[in-house]
C-alpha cells in the first residue's frame, strides 16, 4: 500500500495516457454526418464514393454527379459493386438524410469502415447551390 500512495503520480499518468489513447477512437466512430461542403472535400480528396438510396425517378430527377444509384432496398446485394473498396469513405444521400442513416447501419454491417451521410441529404445538397446532374446514369 505504501508503493501506491508513494507513487500516485505514476498511477495519474498511467491513467491520463491510456484516458489520451482512448479518445481518438471515439472522435473517428463518432459523427457519421458530413455537411455537402465536406462531402466535396471528401470526393476530391479522399476519392469517397457517393451512394443515393432515393427511388430511381427521384435520382433521375437530379443527383449529386458521380453519385451511384443503389436502392436502400437493394443496398445489401449491390453496394459491393458501387463501392468496391471497402476502406475508402462512402457517403450516402437521400433526399433529406433519413433513408441515408440506415444506409449507413447496413454498410457497417457489410464491414465498410468509413461511411457517413450528408446532413440534410439533397436538399441540404440544393440549399448550398452546389450543382447536380439529370438522368438514370448511375
Amino acid at each position: 500500500m505504501n508503493f501506491l500512495i508513494e507513487n500516485w503520480y505514476l498511477f495519474l499518468v498511467a491513467i491520463v495516457s491510456g484516458a489520451m489513447l482512448f479518445v481518438p477512437a471515439l472522435r473517428k466512430s463518432g459523427s457519421t454526418t458530413v455537411t455537402p461542403a465536406q462531402a466535396v472535400q471528401k470526393m476530391n480528396t479522399e476519392k469517397a464514393t457517393v451512394v443515393d438510396v432515393r427511388a430511381a425517378d427521384d435520382f433521375s430527377a437530379g443527383h449529386i454527379k458521380g453519385a451511384k444509384h443503389v436502392s436502400l432496398e437493394q443496398l445489401e446485394q449491390q453496394l459491393a459493386a458501387a463501392a468496391k473498396n471497402k476502406a475508402n469513405p462512402v457517403i450516402f444521400v437521400c433526399a433529406t438524410g433519413t433513408r441515408a442513416v440506415k444506409a449507413v447501419a447496413v454498410a457497417k454491417k457489410l464491414g465498410y469502415e468509413q461511411v457517413q451521410t450528408i446532413a440534410g441529404g439533397m436538399k441540404a445538397w440544393r440549399e448550398a447551390g452546389l450543382p447536380i446532374v439529370t438522368g438514370a446514369k448511375a
